[in-house]
């Protein structure tokens, strides 16, 4: 299948804007999620493999995740299971509603297999979404694998202003998600990564740990930049303990960029946004090994970054990821990509000898 994607389906999509192809794959999948015999369809192409991961108290058939930035708007909630996902988060969700930043405002770097974006936190608002997910929630479609929600800031509040920001977000989304995300690593809203620093980001969950406080609590990470510092990445683990940190998310986007001496690879590298995909692999697997050897293991980690490929999504579990997630590869190497993942380490577990993703975590760190 990821044969005919990439020699047959694949040419004729790249000819078109990325992000018009984005929102009319989430628009089909929204529409076939409406129905069972929608998702029984999906199901029967993509359908998912077993290989259970027990984490933040919560039950994931795979260790394979939809990344957030691919279902802002809850488009298609019930699809991603059906697509194998063991798990999916959605958003990033802002307390405004917000269109995001001028397009065109995706670009794809396709002989690196990378994506440069600037979409800019594009959503309907937290209280939009909550009414969305409430909605998904009735139809009796809801996926039976973990959903997050990345939250995020919006663009029109003030840095001093976003611990309230965050917080009126994670009080209406509380109870429709099972897991959330703190988005201060975004390159795309401005000033942004500034709220990594160790105070700002204490204080914003403190916050959140506030309204957190009733029972039953959900699990909060937080989600790095892949161009912090080690040192800053420390400060960030030193907030684990004190302010209930369940796992982090490694990592977002980067705004670095590879050398190029190919002209169209240069003109893409030189717009504004960050980078995702192939190139980000290395480093992200890297931001991922030092946190792990840092925390000693105490510390889940989520790996994102240039998995297209079992082997890739190997490299982070051992690194010490004990889960996964893909966005870029998605569109490169198609929908099939989650099972393929999946059933690839199954194989490589099998190979080393290896009972579960929980012991392999950290493996060759």
């Amino acid at each position: 299948m990821s044969w005919f994607y990439r020699n047959v389906i694949r040419p004729v999509l790249f000819t078109s804007d990325s992000e018009e192809i984005h929102n009319t794959t989430l628009r089909a999948l929204g529409w076939l999620s409406r129905s069972k015999l929608g998702l029984d369809l999906i199901e029967s192409f993509y359908g998912p493999s077993a290989l259970p991961v027990e984490l933040f108290g919560l039950h994931f058939p795979n260790p394979v995740g939809l990344a957030a930035g691919m279902d802002k708007q809850a488009e298609a909630v019930p699809a991603w299971a059906a697509m194998g996902f063991g798990f999916s988060e959605l958003g990033g969700v802002t307390w405004h509603a917000q269109s995001g930043n001028p397009g065109p405002r995706m670009f794809r770097a396709i002989a690196d297999e990378a994506v440069v974006n600037r979409m800019g936190f594009n959503n309907p608002g937290a209280e939009a979404i909550a009414a969305k997910l409430a909605t998904w929630k009735q139809s009796g479609l809801w996926p039976n694998h973990p959903v997050g929600i990345n939250l995020g800031k919006s663009k029109i509040t003030p840095l001093e202003k976003a611990t309230d920001d965050y917080a009126n977000s994670f009080r209406v989304l509380r109870a429709h998600a099972d897991f959330f995300v703190v988005n201060v690593s975004s390159p795309n809203t401005p000033n942004l990564r500034q709220l990594q620093d160790k105070s700002a980001l204490a204080e914003i969950l403190h916050a959140l740990q506030a309204i957190n406080s009733k029972s039953p609590g959900k699990p909060i990470l937080v989600k790095v930049a892949p161009d912090l510092s080690f040192e800053a990445l420390d400060e960030i683990l030193e907030l684990v303990d004190p302010c209930g940190i369940a796992g982090i998310v490694a990592t977002n986007t980067t705004i670095t960029r590879p050398e190029s001496a190919d002209p169209s690879l240069t003109k893409i590298y030189s717009e504004t946004g960050g980078l995702s995909g192939k190139p980000l692999r290395a480093r992200s697997t890297e931001v991922i090994r030092h946190l792990y050897k840092s925390s000693r293991g105490k510390v889940p980690i989520i790996g994102v970054g240039g998995i297209f490929s079992a082997a890739d999504a190997w490299e982070k579990i051992t690194a010490g990821a004990s889960l996964v997630q893909v966005y870029t590869g998605l569109i490169y190497e198609g929908p099939s990509l989650p099972r393929e993942i999946t059933d690839g380490l199954t194989t490589l577990l099998e190979k080393q000898k290896v009972a579960s993703i929980k012991q392999a975590a950290g493996l060759h760190a």
